[in-house]
């Protein structure tokens, strides 16, 4: 009769167990089902970008996709830094019909994508890297009619590198 009642007491406190169990693991998935997969990093700009043609636009969602082509900046349009570990490559785009924007590839978390726009004041725009992948690219900047524009790489808000003005 004991041995009885302690495997009756076992097998309760097994369906407990269990019955737990299976409340912690679907409580879990619920809240995974809330919770992002990826923390997807926004664009960060300034105040006066977005004001020309073109401009808070990503390259393929232009009427110029697929006619970027890296042009004969001086000093080279792909530029390379080395920074925890890594080489990272930078690379600047331009269409003489839409603007320019910026790329980077092998970057760590922390790294952007940077291009500027001179005129009066330095206009930008930026692009960090998502968790998960190695590259951003920067929205266009508008940099024609007389306008110049660069590429520039950050990592942990140091200036790594950068293209000359085009």
């Amino acid at each position: 009769m004991i041995l009885r009642g302690n495997r009756e007491i076992a097998r309760g406190a097994g369906r407990r167990g269990w019955r737990r169990a299976l409340l912690g693991v679907t409580l879990a998935f619920g809240l995974a089902a809330l919770t992002p997969l990826q923390a997807q990093a926004a664009p960060m700009q300034s105040a006066t970008y977005g004001t020309l043609p073109n401009e808070g636009l990503y390259p393929e969602q232009t009427s110029c996709s697929g006619s970027y082509y890296q042009p004969n900046v001086p000093g080279g349009a792909t530029k390379t830094a080395v920074y925890g570990g890594r080489t990272i490559t930078l690379k600047y785009f331009y269409s003489p019909n839409c603007g320019s924007f910026a790329r980077i590839e092998n970057a760590p978390q922390g790294c952007a994508a940077h291009s500027n726009r001179d005129g009066s004041t330095i206009v930008w725009v930026l692009e960090t890297v998502d968790p998960g992948i190695n590259y951003a690219y920067s929205k266009v900047i508008n940099n024609l009619n007389g306008r110049l524009s660069k590429a520039v790489l950050f990592c942990d808000n140091q200036r790594l590198a950068e293209t000359a003005w085009y």
